[in-house]
C-alpha cells in the first residue's frame, strides 16, 4: 500500500540530552505511575527526614539520624533533578547515533540513525504526549520507559508539526 506524501511527515534532528529530560518530565506528569512517583517519593523523603530529626533529638542514635538525613535528602534530590539526571545517562548513546531521520506515516515511525534503523509500529507505543519541543511516543507497558522522541524543531516545514500532530491523534491516544 503506498501512503500518499500527504500522510507522510519527515523529521530530521540530532536528539538531545534536553530532549530527554523533557520526554521525562513530561511522562512523569501525565502518566499514572509518572504521577504517583511525583508524591509518593518525596513523602518518603520528608519522613525519613523527620525520623533523622528525632533521632538526633533523642540522642545516641547519631549514625542511624545521619544515614536516614542523607536518605531523605537524596530522596528530594532525584525527586528535583531525576528526569535531568537520566537524560545525562544517554548523552553517549545520542552523540553515537547522530543525526536521526524520522519518516512518520499511518504504519508507524521510521528511524534511521548512524547507531539504528528502525521501524516503531503504533502499537508498541500506543499514546503520546506533546510539550513545547517535543513530541514523544510512550509505551504503556508498567514500569518500561520506552519512548520515542520526535523533536518539533526537526519539522523540515512549520506545517509538518501540525501534520504529525494529525497523524498521531489518528493513531495513539494523547496523554
Amino acid at each position: 500500500m503506498d501512503i500518499a506524501a500527504d500522510q507522510t511527515v519527515e523529521f530530521v534532528y540530532r536528539t538531545t540530552t534536553a530532549d530527554i529530560a523533557e520526554v521525562l518530565r513530561a511522562r512523569r506528569a501525565r502518566t499514572t505511575s509518572g504521577r504517583r512517583s511525583r508524591w509518593v517519593i518525596p513523602t518518603v523523603g520528608t519522613m525519613t527526614v523527620l525520623l533523622a530529626v528525632l533521632l538526633f533529638r533523642q540522642g545516641g542514635h547519631l549514625p542511624a539520624a545521619v544515614g536516614l538525613l542523607a536518605g531523605g535528602v537524596t530522596l528530594w534530590v532525584l525527586t528535583l533533578l531525576g528526569p535531568r539526571l537520566n537524560a545525562r545517562a544517554f548523552g553517549a548513546l545520542l552523540e553515537k547515533a547522530g543525526e536521526t531521520r524520522a519518516v512518520i506515516d499511518d504504519r508507524g515511525v521510521h528511524l534511521v540513525a548512524a547507531t539504528c534503523d528502525t521501524h516503531v509500529r503504533w502499537v508498541a507505543q500506543p499514546t503520546y504526549v506533546e510539550t513545547e519541543g517535543v513530541f514523544a511516543l510512550l509505551s504503556d507497558t508498567k514500569g518500561a520507559v520506552a519512548f520515542t522522541v520526535l523533536p518539533k524543531r526537526g519539522a523540515q516545514d512549520p506545517a509538518d508539526i501540525d501534520r504529525l500532530r494529525a497523524i498521531l491523534d489518528r493513531n495513539l491516544r494523547r496523554i
